[in-house]
């Protein structure tokens, strides 16, 4: 059977520990697997911009001696025909497929229609590789993340759907300290399915982060609304709704918090964060773009080696 990774409740928490693990031996030893995806090709197909995703799948790729191709809609074919005849055309091309999509549905009619394994990039509901790669620097800075606090700071998105996820199915606390959600982000059975055992909760209480291990935040405005005139208003309407929420040097003082600083980038500073916060002693932001990389490594060989 073909596995793969549309969203974070696609793996178990047992599974999830087995990529983690896998992605932590992997960084560890890299020559020992230069040639682990040897002679496999990896589509990358993009309908958004992208940095750090397109980099570190096809980064990944050369170190782990496999190629990978980058494929962007707006330059390609793809639209012209319907999806799932050029999904079966392309997939022929590739052992494993990545894309990032401004719609979750286009991943799951991807998936219907391909015998390879498919990895989400982004969507507007899911970031499973960004709250993987997370989820692997905290552990490389804290340790095993049962017990541990973790604060997400600004508005509830996609990456904080992967964060909650993920962490709360791995023995964390996530509390989103927001004051309001994305709207296309929203999935009630996330938030329902995460209550259940008490470790996930909302407020906008920022005394929260007093005790908290790490704090994270993102862009208030999605990525491809940032320049979007018709967004003009909502973007500036944000900004005064969220400014309180800025992710600063002066806030985790004001309430004592030693708590170590994540931000999934873009930054946009001063904004959602301060130049204050990105450099401060206890920013691991640089980690955690490069774990991207290797909790992708990990992933694809996993993939790989259970479809």
């Amino acid at each position: 059977m073909t596995r793969h990774l549309l969203k974070d409740s696609d793996l178990t928490a047992e599974e999830k520990r087995e990529i983690l693990q896998l992605a932590l031996k992997m960084k560890k030893n890299p020559d020992k697997y230069r040639e682990a995806l040897k002679g496999k090709t990896l589509i990358m197909y993009f309908e958004k911009t992208s940095t750090r995703t397109r980099l570190s799948f096809e980064a990944g790729m050369t170190r782990l001696g496999g190629h990978g191709i980058f494929l962007d809609k707006r330059t390609s074919q793809v639209g012209i025909s319907e999806l799932k005849d050029e999904i079966r055309a392309i997939e022929r091309y590739a052992d494993i497929m990545m894309a990032r999509t401004r719609k979750h549905a286009t991943l799951k009619e991807m998936a219907e229609n391909m015998k390879i394994p498919l990895i989400n990039g982004c969507c507007e509901r899911y970031h499973p590789c960004q709250g993987l790669g997370d989820a692997l620097t905290m552990i490389e800075h804290g340790g095993d993340l049962k017990g541990k606090k973790i604060v997400w700071l600004g508005i509830a998105n996609n990456v904080s759907n992967s964060l909650v996820q993920t962490c709360t199915q791995l023995g964390a606390k996530v509390t989103l300290c927001i004051p309001e959600k994305d709207p296309g982000a929203v999935d009630k059975d996330m938030e329902d399915e995460a209550r259940k055992n008490g470790l996930y909760a909302e407020t906008q209480d920022m005394s929260c982060l007093k005790d908290a291990d790490f704090v994270h935040t993102d862009t208030w405005v999605n990525m491809e609304f940032i320049n979007d005139p018709k967004f003009a208003d909502e973007k500036e309407r944000r900004i005064k709704a969220f400014m309180p929420y800025q992710l600063n040097k002066a806030l985790l003082d004001k309430h004592g918090s030693k708590a170590k600083i994540m931000h999934c980038m873009p930054c946009h500073v001063g904004y959602e964060i301060s130049r204050d916060a990105i450099d401060h002693p206890n920013s691991l932001i640089f980690d955690q773009a490069e774990n991207r990389m290797h909790i992708q490594n990990a992933i694809m060989v996993w993939l790989l080696q259970n479809s």
